[in-house]
């Protein structure tokens, strides 16, 4: 059994990847996850090419058929002379909340996936920028009308990338989501089987109740702060508009937590009958726990100092799977759990532009294992 806490070191050795270790000066799971934020990189010129992707109007009616705006982001050549042609794999990569494809965080994943040979279609999400004027409304974490046409979508493109390359056969499609981008892939997963062959998700809630009762700590303030702030422009500069008493309740009463914002915006729009029915419904936990799905080869990353989301979700699912070793999930699903790396930080020595960070080296291990 592995102790709760542990970073699963047999399967990191089977992946080739050393225990994560944090450096200086980004020590402290508050300066982990806010590396990204406090040191800016220069990072290469964005040469996706962009692909819209058609989704249907909201269940609420609050908004008109849209499209979402996504980049393809093909091999880098320096892997080998046939890279640029013939991908091991194209990777749906998702961003979290408040984020879009421009993030320094996701622009490094994808850096680090290409380099690994792997073509990558970053998302935006709907509300996000650059594709906000595309489509109305905003995001949640089970948004399976948005997501299941972009892994239908991405299908399509899996097989052109492996006709253009001569391959026989279409490529694998797999799935990285950094925090609710995970959360939203695992629930794709969760509810429909064969939408991705493989998934690795980072810092990812698994209980959503939880993680918004996290945020609202009192040590939280700045970043439940900055995350409204953020959601709260987004969803006033919506193009297709936004209803009288949304408009009312974020100019006049602008919510204060996380928790009010979803019940103001995120439940209603996605067809929830309050915030808690959101919170239950959108939450993967109970369906992991009580029925033990078959998920595609999975690997969930959480780090115990995360001052977002806690980690006891997936130290009670690690729990549960060493009691259970005869589980068919448990022959696709591992968590990795450390005990530093902040939400969705996990900078250590060795890091680089090309090879990202700890994490993303994590997930092009993880990937080229499944392959």
């Amino acid at each position: 059994m592995i102790a709760p806490g542990s970073d699963n070191p047999r399967l990191l050795q089977q992946l080739g990847v050393a225990s994560f270790q944090q450096r200086l000066p980004w020590i402290g799971g508050d300066l982990q996850t806010l590396r990204d934020t406090l040191r800016l990189v220069d990072l290469p010129v964005d040469r996706g090419e962009p692909v819209q992707i058609s989704v249907p109007a909201l269940a609420s009616g609050a908004a008109e058929d849209g499209k979402l705006l996504a980049y393809l982001d093909r091999p880098l050549g320096s892997v080998d002379a046939a890279a640029a042609s013939a991908p091991k794999a194209l990777v749906v990569v998702l961003h979290g909340l408040g984020g879009s494809s421009r993030r320094e965080g996701l622009r490094r994943l994808t850096l680090s996936l290409q380099g690994a040979g792997f073509a990558v279609l970053r998302v935006n999400l709907r509300g996000a920028d650059p594709g906000r004027h595309l489509a109305g409304g905003t995001y949640a974490a089970a948004c399976n009308s948005d997501l299941l046409p972009v892994l239908q979508r991405a299908r399509h493109m899996a097989a052109a990338l492996a006709m253009e390359a001569g391959l026989p056969k279409p490529l694998p499609l797999l799935g990285a989501g950094i925090s609710l981008g995970g959360t939203m892939l695992l629930n794709a997963c969760l509810d429909q089987s064969g939408g991705l062959d493989g998934l690795f998700c980072a810092s990812s809630p698994l209980d959503l109740d939880a993680c918004s009762a996290s945020i609202e700590r009192p040590r939280n303030c700045v970043y439940q702060r900055w995350l409204l702030q953020r959601l709260v422009r987004q969803t006033l500069a919506d193009p297709f508009g936004v209803t009288a008493l949304e408009e009312q309740q974020l100019r006049d009463h602008p919510p204060r937590s996380i928790r009010a914002f979803d019940s103001v915006v995120t439940a209603p729009r996605w067809g929830f009958a309050s915030v808690e029915d959101y919170y239950d419904g959108a939450s993967p936990l109970p369906r992991m726990t009580m029925s033990w799905p078959v998920l595609p080869p999975t690997l969930l990353l959480q780090a115990l100092d995360d001052p977002w989301v806690p980690a006891a979700s997936a130290v009670r699912l690690q729990l549960l799977l060493a009691e259970h070793p005869s589980s068919g999930s448990d022959q696709n699903l591992k968590i990795v759990l450390t005990a530093r790396g902040g939400h969705n930080g996990f900078h250590g020595p060795g890091d680089t532009l090309d090879h990202g960070c700890w994490s993303d080296q994590l997930a092009c291990a993880w990937f080229n294992n499944i392959l």
